[in-house]
Order: structure tokens, then C-alpha cells, then sequence
């Protein structure tokens, strides 16, 4: 019996990971006025920021639909009568996308092995477990066997970013119209950090943008090297070319993981948190 491991598209994993660790993706949805497009196939954060800017709103953003999440399942489940699979979905706090796998996999009476997996995380805190996933389906770990472990590495996601303009947070209802203001006005560049499935803010910055990212990296020091050692993401919306050497640079410096993946934030991620945001994500012990 194997386990294959699907993700919606907002666990940002680049085409290269996706294909390393064997994932198929289910992508959100992207609505820009009428026009509807599929994140990561045929959108780009370029032509949404376009969008964004020229209408002065943000986006919707929609779950998959359940016949398009119920043929995805059946693709695994008709070809191999005892496939089973791990199929994560954004925090269930922030969209429907768990609720709607779970219905399919019971709608197709295959729920016994479907494990879907509400991740409390969005973006690589996603990633983060899928390549946990995949690493433990590739040792012969069973369906449940990965769930549970799953469980136990959710809480120690360590998920956070920084936002470069607080007007698409302000656009798509996160941020009000006078944070927003004061925030162009004096600056201020906020850490969101996601916990128990939902973003909150945590430290706030102050200053030019490429000088503040780096500090905010360097305050994330202590969590770093508590760390697993395995792999640490920079993930971004994106942000300056520049900027993003800087980050990898430093962590490069502190000769503690064997991995530092860079990815850029999907559509539906971008169409939230606007251009610039950067976030470090990794597990910790």
C-alpha cells in the first residue's frame, strides 16, 4: 500500500519541490471582476497587483469546487483499490478548502484512507509539512501512521512575515483604513505570525524596508537555532532581489541548516499580502 500526498496550491512550493517530493497540486481559485483563473496555472501576482492597483480592491480568492476536488481523489483511489492518500488544505480558519475535501473523500465512500489535514497554516507552513509527508511516505510510513505524526509537528510550524504596504491587507478587510494610513505614513512594516490557524501581529517595524527585513530575520535568531535542522524557507511576494541575498546571506552565516529554500508566494497568497512581503518559516524541535 502507498501514500500519495496532495496539497491545495497555497503551500507555495516551487515546480521544482512539487516534482522532488512527487506532490500533485489542487489549485484556489482567483477572481478578478469576472474573470476566474486557477492560482499557480494561469495567473501571476504580477497581472493581480495590476488588477489590484487599477481597482483599488483585492481579488476574491475561492476554495476548488467539490466535483473538481472529487475527480482529483478518484484519479488515485479508481486507479489502486487500496491508495491511500494525505491531502492538505490552508487553515480551515481562513477557508472552506478542508471542509470541501473532506466532503469528497465522503462522498466517494473513500474516507477510511483520504486523511485530510488541516494544516492551521498557509504558504510554505504549509510546505513545510508536505515535504514532511512525503519524506515519511517515501520511507513506507502508512496513511495513519503519517497523519498522527503530522499532529504532533503542526503546533511547531513556525510561520511569520513582513508586509512591505499595509494596503492589500487593508483592501481584503485584515487591517483598517486608519492602521493603514499611519502605517504609509510612519513606515511601519508589521510581523504577521500565523498560530493556532490564524494570523496575528507580532513585532513592528519602522524604517526602510530592505534594513528592516534583515533585522527581522536576525530577531528570529534564537528560533532559528532551536530549529530542525532539515530545511528553512525564505518565501516571498516577491520582494527585491537584493534583499532576499541579504536574508539567505545571514542564514548561510549561522552554518546550521542543510537547506535554505527560496519559493514565491502563489497568487492567492499575493492577492492578500501585496507585493515586497517576505517571510523565514521553518519547524521547530
Amino acid at each position: 500500500m502507498s501514500v500519495k500526498i496532495l496539497a491545495d496550491s497555497t503551500c507555495d512550493l516551487s515546480p521544482e519541490l512539487i516534482e522532488r517530493y512527487g506532490v500533485t497540486i489542487l489549485p484556489l481559485h482567483v477572481l478578478l471582476g469576472e474573470r476566474e483563473f486557477q492560482d499557480g496555472v494561469d495567473i501571476t501576482p504580477a497581472e493581480i497587483y495590476e488588477w489590484s492597483d487599477s481597482n483599488g480592491q483585492t481579488p476574491k480568492t475561492s476554495a476548488p469546487s467539490i466535483d473538481d476536488t472529487m475527480a482529483l481523489i478518484r484519479r488515485f483511489t479508481d486507479a489502486d483499490p487500496e491508495q491511500e492518500l494525505i491531502f492538505f488544505s490552508i487553515s480551515a480558519s481562513m477557508s472552506v478548502c478542508n471542509n470541501i475535501m473532506r466532503m469528497a473523500a465522503e462522498n466517494l465512500h473513500v474516507s477510511d484512507r483520504v486523511f485530510v489535514i488541516d494544516s492551521a497554516n498557509l504558504s510554505t507552513g504549509i510546505g513545510l509539512l508536505v515535504i514532511e509527508a512525503s519524506i515519511m511516505a517515501s520511507e513506507g510510513k502508512t496513511g495513519a501512521e503519517i497523519a498522527a505524526r503530522l499532529e504532533e509537528l503542526k503546533p511547531k510550524v513556525r510561520a511569520s512575515f513582513v508586509v512591505d504596504t499595509l494596503t492589500y491587507l487593508h483592501r481584503g478587510g485584515r487591517c483598517s483604513g486608519l492602521a493603514a494610513l499611519f502605517g504609509g505614513a510612519f513606515r511601519i512594516h508589521p510581523e504577521i505570525v500565523v498560530e493556532d490557524g490564524k494570523m496575528h501581529p507580532a513585532r513592528k517595524y519602522r524604517g526602510k524596508y530592505d534594513q528592516i527585513i534583515l533585522k527581522y530575520a536576525k530577531d528570529l535568531e534564537p528560533e532559528l537555532l532551536n530549529a530542525k535542522p532539515d530545511r528553512v524557507f525564505i518565501t516571498h511576494s516577491p520582494a527585491e532581489e537584493e534583499t532576499v541575498k541579504n536574508v539567505r546571506a545571514y542564514l548561510e552565516s549561522l552554518g546550521y541548516f542543510n537547506e535554505i529554500l527560496e519559493t514565491r508566494a502563489g497568487s492567492v497568497i499575493c492577492s492578500h499580502c501585496g507585493p515586497g512581503t517576505l517571510g523565514v518559516l521553518f519547524i521547530s524541535k
